[in-house]
This record gives C-alpha cells, sequence and structure tokens, in this order.
C-alpha cells in the first residue's frame, strides 16, 4: 500500500503544479521530443509529415486553432463566461497585425492599405493588446447579463465585425480578396522559408510549424498559471457560484471583466496566426461558423481543462482531413461501379450534377457539401458531449485512466 499511498498530494503546492504526476511530466517531455524531431522525418510513423509538407501548416493550423480555444477556454471553461462572439476578437486581432506590421501607403491616398510595416515584435504583442482592451471595454455592458442573455450580446458582436471588416476596406481589403499578410520574418530569418539544419534542409512548413509550437506553448503555459493563481481561483468560484463568490468579497466585475480581456489576447493572437496561414483573409473568415468552431473546440475537447482545447483543436483540425479523405475515397469506388460497395458509396455521395447522393463532392451537387457535412458533426457532438460527457474528450480520457487504475475493481 506504500507505493499506492506515495501517490497522494501532500501539499497544495505539489498538486498546483504544472505537471503534478510523472506520468505528465514524461507524457510532455516525449510530445516535445516528438514535435522537434519530426520536420527532420527520423521518426518511424511520422515520415510522411517530411514526404507530405503540407500536413505542417495543417498541424500549425491546430496551433492557431489551440491558441484561441485557450483563451475562449478561460472565459467560458474556467470563469463561467458564455460567449459566442470569439470571432470578432480574432478578426481584429489579425487586422491589427496587418495594420502595424503589413505595408501601407499611410492616411493620405485614395487607394491602398493602411500599414506601418513594423517587425513581428511589434505586431504580434498588438495583435494580443487591442483585442484585450477592445474586450475590457465592451465587457462591462457584456457582464450586466448572464447566461442566454449573455451568449446572445456576444454573438451580436460577429454580425457587428462582419459589417466593419466589409466597410474597412482600407484595412482588411474587399470582401473577396482581402488584404495580404505580411511575411513573418524575425531579424531577417523567414519563419516560412526553408533551411539547413545540421546539414538537413528543413521544409518552409516545417519552419512555420516549429515557430508556431513555440507561440502554442508560451500560450499554454500562461493559460495554466492563470488557473492556479489567486486571479484564475476567483474565475472558478464566480463560474460555480457567483453570488457566493461575491458576498465572499470578490469583485465579480472587475474578474469578468479581466477574463474578457484576457480571453479577448488569446483571440487576438490565434488570429493573427490563423491570418498568417490563409495568406489573404477576407472579412468572411470571421463570420459565425468560425464562432461555432471556436465553441466546439471549448466543448468537444473538455470545457475547463487545459488539455481540452489542446484535444478539440485537433479535433477540429484533423476531422475535416479525414472527411475529405473518407468522400474521396468513397467518390472513387462509386465511379468504380464494382459490387455492392459501389452501390452503397454511389447512394452516399454524389458524383455528378444528376447524381443523387446525401454528401455532394462537386460543387452544385444534389446532397450537402462537405463544409456543411462537417458543420453537422460539430452539432452533433457539441449535444452529445453535454447529455453524456460534459468534459468531452478529456472527460473520456479520464473515465480510461479511472477504470485502468482500479481494474480488476469497480469500484
Amino acid at each position: 500500500m506504500k507505493g499506492f499511498r506515495s501517490r497522494f498530494y501532500t501539499s497544495y503546492e505539489s498538486e498546483s503544479a504544472i505537471l503534478p504526476t510523472r506520468t505528465q511530466k514524461v507524457t510532455v517531455a516525449v510530445l516535445v521530443v516528438l514535435v522537434l524531431l519530426a520536420p527532420f522525418g527520423v521518426i518511424p510513423g511520422m515520415r510522411f509529415l517530411v514526404e507530405e509538407p503540407s500536413w505542417f501548416r495543417i498541424l500549425a493550423r491546430m496551433f492557431a486553432f489551440g491558441v484561441a480555444g485557450l483563451g475562449l477556454n478561460l472565459l467560458t471553461g474556467v470563469a463561467g463566461q458564455v460567449s459566442l462572439g470569439h470571432s470578432f476578437f480574432m478578426g481584429v486581432g489579425a487586422y491589427t497585425a496587418m495594420v502595424v506590421g503589413g505595408e501601407g501607403v499611410g492616411f493620405g491616398t485614395e487607394t491602398g492599405f493602411i500599414g506601418y510595416g513594423l517587425p513581428i515584435w511589434v505586431w504580434l504583442p498588438a495583435a494580443a493588446l487591442v483585442p484585450a482592451i477592445l474586450g475590457a471595454i465592451i465587457a462591462p455592458a457584456a457582464v450586466r447579463v448572464r447566461g442566454l442573455y449573455l451568449a446572445f450580446v456576444t454573438l451580436g458582436l460577429v454580425f457587428i465585425g462582419q459589417h466593419a471588416f466589409r466597410n474597412m476596406r482600407r484595412i482588411a481589403g474587399d470582401s473577396e480578396g482581402g488584404r495580404g499578410f505580411q511575411a513573418l520574418e524575425l531579424g531577417g530569418f523567414s519563419f516560412t522559408r526553408s533551411t539547413d539544419v545540421l546539414g538537413q534542409t528543413v521544409h518552409g512548413n516545417a519552419v512555420l510549424f516549429l515557430f508556431f509550437f513555440v507561440l502554442f506553448v508560451i500560450a499554454v503555459l500562461f493559460h495554466k498559471n492563470f488557473v492556479r493563481t489567486r486571479t484564475g481561483r476567483a474565475w472558478q468560484s464566480i463560474r460555480d457560484r457567483d453570488i457566493a463568490a461575491e458576498v465572499m468579497g470578490i469583485p465579480e466585475t472587475r474578474y469578468k471583466t479581466l477574463a474578457f480581456a484576457v480571453s479577448s489576447a488569446y483571440a487576438g493572437v490565434g488570429g493573427a496566426m490563423l491570418a498568417s496561414l490563409a495568406g489573404n483573409p477576407g472579412p468572411a473568415t470571421w463570420d459565425l461558423n468560425l464562432a461555432v468552431v471556436m465553441i466546439a473546440i471549448v466543448l468537444i475537447g473538455g470545457a475547463g481543462t487545459t488539455a481540452g482545447p489542446i484535444l478539440g483543436a485537433l479535433f477540429v483540425v484533423i476531422l475535416p482531413e479525414l472527411v475529405e479523405g473518407a468522400t474521396g475515397w468513397l467518390a472513387n469506388l462509386a465511379k468504380s461501379g464494382e459490387g455492392m460497395g459501389a452501390t452503397l458509396a454511389d447512394f452516399v455521395v454524389a458524383t455528378g450534377p444528376a447524381d443523387f447522393g446525401l454528401i455532394s463532392v462537386i460543387q452544385g451537387g444534389s446532397g450537402i457539401s462537405v463544409f456543411d457535412f462537417n458543420n453537422i458533426i460539430y452539432g452533433l457532438l457539441i449535444i452529445l458531449f453535454l447529455i453524456f460527457e460534459p468534459l468531452g474528450l478529456f472527460g473520456i480520457w479520464i473515465n480510461i485512466r479511472n477504470y485502468w487504475k482500479g481494474w480488476p475493481f469497480t469500484y
């Protein structure tokens, strides 16, 4: 029994550590090593990343969603403030980065974009600071309401942002072409250009992947430290019972405002990262669909946990790739016309304008598009997780872990 008792926490410091258990420390160390070695193709089973460098951009997109998801988790999962307007602050962060860091022709001309051409160590913090200030300004009006009313207040920000972004063409560009994002460079080093490391060429997508990974790790550390500080404990008390927290002396409005500001800062950085991947993001990028994706990241991954948004971001980025691959395979099977499998595939996917299918792999087909099918999956998973597993994928992992530790006993 001594071995089991040694796993118990004996102090608050040990329990609130960033990685409180040996298993977590080993797991994180292994994952970091895998990420750092992945661009070199030396890990069996991960060499496909080097052979198909586009996967590095997909995983970099996961890091961008992860940063924004961590911010929404602080607001919704930790502080208990429902927000459907996260995509608005992501757009603000993206366009702040483009104005501060992009090339422009100034205010005195009739055409062209506004930009100051400042380096990344200026425009990236600005992408966090401006949304944070805007979030703090909006927060006093938002925190006057709770629950569903707060969700509708923040939802209004998405529509306001859509209208504003479409009309600020000197900043955001037109609705079709958008505005080009500046090069990701620091001191003459480009994060998107192939480079030689120890005699081996690392693809530009892999360099970008590593840079985004560094930003993601910094965001995770700040998130974890926020949760375990006095501010994080105040947020959790407001989430669990806001009236009781206020009676105990916690200034509710001040902490809610701080939660909106910090969450908006995360969203701004995540938006800037996504904009750099898109290249020329248009105003339609920061729409209601992106807000739903952000909610899906938190709820599917596990609200209120640090690992939850990470798992949720990985899920929502990989899922469309899996769906696209599966529908492409079904389309090829349907076109082959061989056997019962082809008949079933022809019923599922529509491969021609006059062909019937539940999912259309061509534009203008009879079924729903692959994009809409992904949204349906997000909606169904949100419903299922809220009903059966509120802690999302993280809750499923907890159940598996507890079952493994308690086996063969059921109590």
